[in-house]
């Protein structure tokens, strides 16, 4: 990017990292105690947004479709599962020191050859394997090490043949999983971007071989609508080929899904053929067949694997900073000044609607908690009653609620409501038994 574009960049990026700190979506964590590098706890509406995220994600892929089942593996593994899988021997990343200011880089995102912070010499790269170990039961030695996850995928492999023969599935068909990983990545940071412990939305993809280049085609078109779907804007999204000379060992063919990031062009998701190899290495290494037969041809071979892999965490970070916009509302005295509002798609909107009665008294505050006692159970929502109405109104729309429902003494006469829209700030007047109705039809959402 242009030295402007840059500047720009990291503006926006800290307004993010400041509202997300405000408002309550993601704190530093062990804050108190001064921080723990790349590590992030997510507040009372980030659990909600991504929350959101990973239920829009599995609503599509496993509840609407009939191919695909779900599950939920171990993050403890049996270490030969790392062996089998190439983890032990080839998980690592090029590691290069400043011999001046000592900091640490991956070699293959320099583009310089000398320290990219200071100019200084750097070493030689040496090999750094980026998988956590500890220790199971109570005596640490090596007899006694395992491996925390890297990648959810391996739990899915070696539980193919399990999936196969209870769920009565036959390729082409898919097991889908969210779950943490974990990696002892060199260079985190870029906020919630790339960071040590993370959360996966994975699925593998089973096809016949011959069907592979066709499910793959369909995977990666269908993967980036997806996100259009969610209501992320066409220009900030794309796909990107592998070249050949980029392709990891166990690939065949590869697409990163890419967004557009303060910082620049960066993968949120990548689907990958993965070929037979997986299921290969497992079938030699435990001397187990997992082969799938087929009756109906009377053939037995090991499925090709179509991953589509897409990080729950970098997601929710793409939809917030899409979400982000800057525009002008009036302030309490009518003067025009700059208002802050994150642009959800309604259903991943953490807070659907806001409920602000004008005044904190009975019988008003009586009649908006009985009006947020009715809402509840069908939408997440929020009662508000502190400070004015412009500021409570600045306040959801900086969580990105789509609608404020606002109580005042008039509502105790007429039994009407004034509903505020988060877009538009048009308000609209309605009877108190149609807000349910109201906000079934708003709500409805692109999002599939």
């Amino acid at each position: 990017m242009k030295m402007k574009e840059k500047e720009r960049g990291s503006e926006k990026m800290e307004a993010i990292v400041s509202l997300c700190k405000r408002r309550g979506f993601v704190f530093p964590s062990s804050e108190i105690y001064g921080g723990l590098g790349s590590t992030w706890d997510y507040g009372p509406y980030g659990t909600i947004l991504k929350q959101n995220v990973k239920a829009a994600w599995w609503k599509t892929n496993v509840q609407e479709r009939d191919d695909m089942v779900g599950l939920d593996a171990a993050i403890l593994m049996h270490p030969d599962v790392w062996v089998a899988s190439g983890h032990v021997k080839s998980f690592a990343d090029p590691l290069v020191d400043c011999k001046e200011c000592k900091q640490r880089f991956r070699a293959d995102d320099l583009e310089t050859e000398v320290c990219p912070e200071c100019g200084g010499e750097l070493t030689e790269a040496r090999m750094f394997n980026l998988m956590f170990k500890t220790f199971m039961g109570p005596v640490e030695d090596n007899a006694a090490v395992v491996f925390i996850r890297p990648e959810t995928a391996q739990g899915i492999f070696v539980n193919f043949k399990n999936v196969l023969n209870t769920s009565r599935k036959k390729p082409p068909f898919g097991i889908a999983q969210i779950g943490k990983a974990f990696r002892n990545e060199i260079t985190p940071g870029k906020f919630t971007f790339r960071t040590r412990e993370f959360e996966q939305m994975e699925i593998e993809y089973f096809t016949p071989p011959d069907e592979a280049e066709k499910w793959f085609d369909y995977w990666y078109k269908e993967r980036l609508d997806w996100y259009k779907r969610c209501g992320m804007k066409e220009e900030n999204i794309r796909l990107r080929r592998h070249d050949k000379d980029e392709l990891a060992h166990y690939a065949a063919d590869c697409y990163d899904v890419e967004y557009n990031f303060p910082f620049g062009w960066a993968e949120l998701e990548g689907i990958a053929n993965r070929t037979d190899y997986d299921l290969r290495c497992h079938q030699v290494s435990s001397g187990k067949d997992i082969a799938f037969f087929d009756e109906a041809n009377n053939t037995r071979y090991l499925p090709y694997i179509i991953e589509p892999s897409a990080g729950a965490d970098r997601a929710t970070l793409a939809f917030l900073i899409d979400a982000y916009d800057e525009d002008e509302a009036p302030d309490e005295k009518g003067v025009m000044e700059k208002r802050v509002v994150l642009r959800f798609a309604k259903k991943l909107a953490p807070i659907k609607a806001a409920v602000l009665p004008l005044f904190k008294k009975a019988p008003l505050a009586e009649l908006a908690h009985k009006i947020h006692a009715d809402i509840r159970p069908h939408y997440m929502s929020e009662y508000d009653q502190t400070g004015s109405i412009g500021k409570r109104y600045r306040r959801q729309d900086e969580i990105g609620t789509p609608y404020c429902i606002t109580i005042d003494y008039q509502s105790l006469e007429d039994n009407q409501v004034t509903i505020r829209d988060r877009d538009s700030m048009k308000q609209d007047r309605i009877p108190i038994d149609e807000i349910l109705p109201y906000l079934k039809e708003k709500l409805a959402s692109p999002c599939e």
